[in-house]
């Protein structure tokens, strides 16, 4: 039996490393040794990532979902539990669609979590350590509107002068020719 000779396989090897570290920095995608080294990393890299990416899809639906829901005047727990409450089961990819694309039926999801929960607020949570609840906070009165003045403009805010009323600065040719 004739001796096996490995030459054309190690070279294919060598070849396919080196053209899957094409772009890598330095040494990296010259060097055999060097490639190989940062190829095996970084397969490992794409490998845990991919599982990563999950979690940070998740993340980022639960943000969207929660930043929609308090525009809503709801909370991202209270929906959730609402929603599980009420039988919906939607999971959080297609809310935070619903919340970015759809605001009728997002508000629609909200009102029936919100149903489904009833009007109470939730438990009150102690703010001490001795278990006292603290007082609720007094109610802050709306700012008093300041009467029209005389910079103010019909239908404008007060205090800001119309557009037209304003003085602009010449340009600084006109500026140079005006001095001159």
């Amino acid at each position: 039996m004739a001796r096996v000779k490995r030459a054309v396989h190690s070279r294919k090897h060598r070849r396919s490393v080196l053209e899957a570290a094409r772009g890598y920095y330095g040494n990296k995608s010259r060097s055999y040794r060097a490639a190989h080294e940062q190829v095996m990393h970084s397969l490992q890299y794409a490998f845990r990532d991919r599982r990563a990416r999950k979690g940070d899809f998740r993340r980022l639906w639960v943000q969207r979902v929660n930043a929609a829901c308090r525009a809503h005047g709801s909370t991202y727990s209270r929906f959730i539990a609402g929603l599980k409450a009420a039988g919906a089961e939607v999971d959080r990819k297609i809310l935070a669609d619903l919340a970015v694309r759809d605001d009728t039926a997002f508000a629609h999801l909200v009102t029936l979590a919100e149903g489904a929960l009833g009007s109470s607020t939730g438990p009150t949570r102690p703010s001490s350590p001795t278990g006292q609840v603290a007082p609720p906070a007094p109610a802050v009165p709306a700012p008093a509107v300041p009467a029209p003045g005389p910079t103010s403009a019909p239908g404008g805010e007060a205090g800001v002068a119309p557009v037209a009323a304003r003085k602009s600065r010449p340009p600084k040719a006109k500026a140079a020719a005006q001095e001159a």
